[in-house]
């Protein structure tokens, strides 16, 4: 195995064939510049693909890519499961920084942002809010209606006091493992559970705004995740206002 990179970038992949080989393509020239930009020209990178249940050819091509360049890493889960392949992910990084990303989006701007905060000790946790002043979030008002309307159940819940969970973040690991490890919830609310863990431990949480156009209609259809969020909400406000068991 080669030397532990100083960055982990963690994509979760579910059906993405289409844009797989394009977009981590893509993301492995630019790092380019963000290396350029942080003046450190032999900062290293890792990737981790963490493919989750996906019904194409999706599993094949990250392994495709995986034996191709040495910087790419990919395992399967088996399972649709989000948040399970994001904590999977993050386990498995090696970096010292850990970049939670997706593949539709691999926002070049929010790695240097983000590392330029963590490697001056600005934070322990960087988020990239699509929500907050100075944001720009181009994905359908159905999709923005309900990023809003689920910030307002976490506050009413949990006292969250940020403007978003889901999406870009990225943190010092081993400041952040403990974290992960006490985390329950998985699928679509382990990003919020760990945001909000990590502001509940003490933890500076930086919210940063971004940018958002996603490449593609997502995966997986809004609807049809609303049972999994309200049950994972139920769970995550049983878990950390009372202390109880997943």
């Amino acid at each position: 195995m080669s030397a532990a990179p100083d960055v982990s970038i963690v994509i979760p992949v579910y059906n993405e064939e289409g844009i797989l080989r394009e977009a981590v393509t893509e993301l492995l020239d630019g790092l380019a510049s963000v290396r350029a930009a942080l003046g450190e020209p032999g900062l290293g990178f890792e990737i981790v693909l963490a493919e989750n249940g996906s019904r194409d050819r999706t599993a094949e091509l990250a392994q495709h890519l995986a034996d191709e360049r040495e910087e790419i890493r990919t395992f399967s889960l088996g399972e649709p499961n989000y948040g399970k392949a994001l904590r999977r992910g993050i386990l498995e990084a090696r970096g010292k920084y850990v970049i939670c990303e997706e593949i539709d989006l691999c926002d070049l701007d929010f790695h240097r942002r983000a590392l330029e905060h963590l490697r001056h000790a600005d934070c322990e946790m960087v988020v990239g809010s699509k929500a907050m002043k100075g944001a720009s979030d181009e994905r359908p008002l159905l999709r923005r209606a309900a990023t809003k309307v689920i910030n307002g159940m976490l506050r009413a819940a949990l006292d969250f006091r940020g403007t978003d969970t889901h999406g870009l973040k990225a943190f010092h690991r081993e400041t952040l493992l403990p974290v992960v490890e006490a985390c329950v919830i998985d699928r679509d609310l382990f990003a919020s559970e760990l945001v909000i863990r990590a502001g509940r431990a003490g933890l500076h949480v930086l919210e940063i705004p971004i940018k958002l156009h996603e490449k593609r209609p997502p995966a997986i259809n809004l609807v049809r995740r609303v049972p999994n969020v309200l049950r994972g909400l139920a769970k995550l406000t049983y878990v950390i206002r009372f202390g109880g068991k997943p």
